[in-house]
């Protein structure tokens, strides 16, 4: 087995990383990296009785863009398309309010937490 890190398990820690700092400021973790036929949800957290749909952004070198900016009008559309299946599937979530954060780490910077990053 190489000793070096293959780019997912660098995003996997980084993955586990945001998801500890969202448990340490009170969010409760619901399911993770859930799949439907168009698309995937990082995180899904409740956060007193919001139900926050989480997008994870990491990036090794800041040279390549910031994460927030990596968020555009498609993915932000993707993101919006699951959380609707997320609430068909998992009814019982329906009436909560909901949200989308995103969470941007770096290899170098402490998360950058972002609550109620765009509008559904």
């Amino acid at each position: 087995m190489s000793s070096i890190s293959k780019p997912q398990d660098s995003g996997r820690a980084a993955e586990a990383s945001a998801r500890e700092h969202l448990q340490r400021h009170g969010l409760r973790l619901l399911a993770q990296n859930w799949r439907c036929r168009g698309g995937e949800l990082d995180l899904v957290m409740l956060d007193g009785d919001t139900l926050v749909f989480v997008e994870m952004r990491y990036r090794t070198h800041s040279a390549w863009g910031d994460a927030l900016e990596s968020i555009d009008a498609r993915k932000r559309q993707r993101l919006i398309l699951a959380a609707e299946q997320f609430l068909q599937r998992e009814s019982r979530w329906s009436r909560h309010p909901c949200r989308f954060d995103v969470v941007a780490l770096s290899a170098d910077k402490a998360p950058n937490w972002l609550r109620n990053a765009f509008e559904s």
